[in-house]
């Protein structure tokens, strides 16, 4: 096994984030971790951490540009969506867009999120009938696929690819995010079905606003 050291950083009480740093701690000589949830602080000495390589896999945290500085070879994020769609809420986004193809990207990390050069694309269709939970469960089936193909390159200190590909415009914001599940007596019937669409998921679902009050969306209703 080379001498590597690396930073895994990642969602806590996710399956595919458990294997992929299995997979780390397999075969890098010296592997530290984090694992978080959304506003769950960096502790201290993960801040510090200094080495070869850090990993980003749906990690809940920005990752602050003092430390990517530490990673002597390279840091990397695993991106689930295309770099047509940086920032967040990006599967929501290829709905309501009404995208035909979606993906999942590998990319340099930067001080700015989803703006570092681009590794590798893993591209797929998305179908009509696709909903949030189809799209996500074929994204991250795609992302953990990717995660292995450039982590084993990683731990055999191999060349990390170079992607032609570029990203297309700048990170989607909360705010934006937040906007997509509001609807309003003025829309059309398309831009409704396109926001029902796009943001539909078990608890989270779109609501009707009027003169500032809000009302739980019900489809047919």
């Amino acid at each position: 096994m080379p001498d590597f050291s690396l930073l895994f950083l990642g969602k806590a009480g996710d399956s595919d984030c458990a294997r992929a740093l299995d997979y780390c701690r397999k075969h890098f000589a010296r592997v530290a971790f984090c694992l978080g949830k959304w506003g769950d602080p960096l502790p201290d000495d993960i801040r510090r951490w200094e080495g070869d390589y850090i990993i980003s896999y749906l990690s809940r945290w920005v990752v602050p540009q003092d430390l990517l500085e530490r990673a002597r070879i390279a840091a990397v994020n695993f991106h689930p969506a295309s770099p047509e769609y940086p920032g967040i809420g990006c599967n929501n986004f290829a709905l309501y867009e009404d995208a035909k193809e979606y993906g999942v990207t590998c990319h340099h990390m930067a001080r700015k999120v989803d703006t570092g050069r681009i590794i590798k694309v893993r591209r797929f269709p998305v179908y009509p009938e696709d909903g949030v939970e189809e799209l996500l469960a074929r994204t991250y089936e795609n992302q953990i696929a990717l995660f292995f193909e450039i982590a084993e390159i990683m731990a055999r200190g191999g060349e990390l690819p170079v992607s032609t590909e570029t990203w297309t415009r700048p990170p989607f914001s909360r705010k934006q995010f937040n906007e997509l599940f509001r609807i309003t007596p003025e829309m059309s019937a398309d831009e409704v079905r396109r926001r029902v669409r796009a943001v539909s998921y078990r608890q989270w679902q779109p609501y009707v606003n009027i003169h500032g009050y809000r009302f739980e969306y019900k489809p047919g209703g």
